[in-house]
């Protein structure tokens, strides 16, 4: 772990650094990838599998029979607590749509606009290590909410080509409409440009590792929509001394067993807090299933001792974290400060896990400092805001002289014409 104590404004930038890699290489390869699937479709796709997954793939969809055998599969504690989120989710984000609001912005001009469901969508999730059911509750929720016609899943089958049984019944449950196995940037291809099996989305989203994360940036300057620019996890935990320094230390932790590149920042305003947190984190690391992931994550984690709550809270907004954890006396007072973060987290009894599973809100979430510009994942992100007008002849008349003057002034006629030759008629 890396200390800091009372760091000079100067140096946060480089104390702030996110893991990087090789944009050029990591482009050419995810590039080549993409063209291949958009040239050959399904056989570039089970190639990849091959290559990559180890594994034959014969059929990419999930049949239906697959889909009722995993319900068999799931225990009923498993299912019970999934059916608790479920309904958290769904309670938040219905609680986000609104009515559709017209104004008369003079007599005779109206205007008003209206959310309309993006028709078809595509939700990544990843596999590996750790296959992200609950992710599925984040994305195919509010889809489902928003009233997506298709919503589509890919992910990565296991070495035998399977895909863990709670992923489909979650899938299932959640309204998902067809399930692929496709894992990686491939995914990300099939789902952009459509193949022989795999129909093309208008709107892509999910986590991944940086191929996926890649090959979403790359389709997106194509014109094929994504959720947001998205890297490895991370948290920043900013505490005081009313603080307890084995919570702190597991939340650091939680994070960082999502990956070896996953980053977790502690913001104290306490020597005793930084040095009792170091502390906890040797010792629980020690307890961890996956604690060689999680070491080799917090060799890179920040500890970091700032003299007081203001000059802390100017650094975490300069960081933009994915999620903050405010573990402080007046963390009330400290939240209304908060201007870049994905989520936050307040109190000493509001883990980060519970934003994961099922307090309700969404985990797909900006990261990599994206939150100083984009928002997390909401039932907003599946529509798409049309807008409408309607004016009167009266209105017309009301504000054509405003537009004719204008239209002239950008030495646009068509556009004054446009007016002129219906005050004519």
């Amino acid at each position: 772990m890396q200390i800091y104590r009372f760091p000079n404004i100067g140096t946060w930038k480089d104390i702030l650094k996110r893991p990087e890699h090789d944009h050029l290489k990591l482009e050419s390869t995810v590039g080549a990838i993409l063209e291949d699937v958009k040239q050959n479709g399904d056989t570039a796709l089970k190639k990849y599998a091959a290559t990559f997954d180890k594994v034959q793939i014969d059929e990419l969809a999930v049949t239906q029979e697959e889909l009722d055998a995993s319900a068999q599969a799931v225990s009923q504690e498993l299912k019970d607590a999934i059916a608790q989120a479920k309904r958290n989710i769904e309670l938040f984000h219905t609680f986000q749509l609104s009515e559709d609001e017209s104004v008369e912005t003079m007599p005779g001009v109206t205007c008003w606009r209206k959310s309309v469901a993006i028709e078809k969508v595509g939700l990544y999730i990843p596999g590996g290590t750790a296959p992200l059911f609950s992710t599925i509750l984040m994305l195919a929720i509010p889809a489902k909410i928003a009233g997506c016609k298709e919503i589509v899943l890919c992910t990565p089958t296991a070495k035998d080509g399977t895909i863990p049984p709670v992923v489909l019944y979650t899938a299932m449950i959640t309204g998902v409409t067809k399930v692929y196995k496709i894992g990686g940037a491939q995914a990300i291809a099939a789902m952009a440009y459509g193949t022989e099996t795999v129909p093309k989305v208008y709107k892509i989203f999910g986590p991944g590792n940086q191929y996926v994360t890649c090959a979403k940036q790359l389709v997106n300057k194509e014109g094929i929509a994504i959720d947001m620019p998205a890297g490895p996890s991370e948290v920043a935990v900013l505490a005081d001394d009313t603080c307890n320094p084995a919570f702190v230390a597991a939340d650091l932790l939680s994070q960082a067993e999502h990956g070896t590149d996953s980053q977790s920042i502690l913001v104290t305003t306490s020597e005793a807090v930084l040095v009792a947190v170091e502390s906890e984190i040797e010792e629980q690391l020690e307890r961890l299933p996956r604690r060689e992931i999680a070491a080799q994550s917090m060799a890179n984690s920040k500890l970091i001792l700032i003299e007081n709550t203001r000059v802390a809270m100017a650094l975490l907004n300069e960081y933009g974290p994915e999620h903050l954890i405010i573990a402080c006396k007046d963390d009330h007072f400290i939240a209304q400060q908060v201007i870049n973060a994905g989520s936050v987290f307040m109190g000493n009894f509001s883990p980060e896990s519970a934003g994961d599973y099922a307090s309700g809100t969404n985990h797909t979430l900006p990261t990599n400092g994206n939150a100083k510009a984009y928002s997390g994942v909401s039932v907003d992100s599946f529509f798409k805001k049309i807008t409408f007008q309607r004016l009167s002849e009266e209105g017309l008349k009301n504000i054509a002289k405003t537009i004719e003057i204008m239209a002239a002034a950008e030495g646009l006629d068509a556009h004054k014409n446009a007016v002129a030759i219906r005050l004519k008629k």
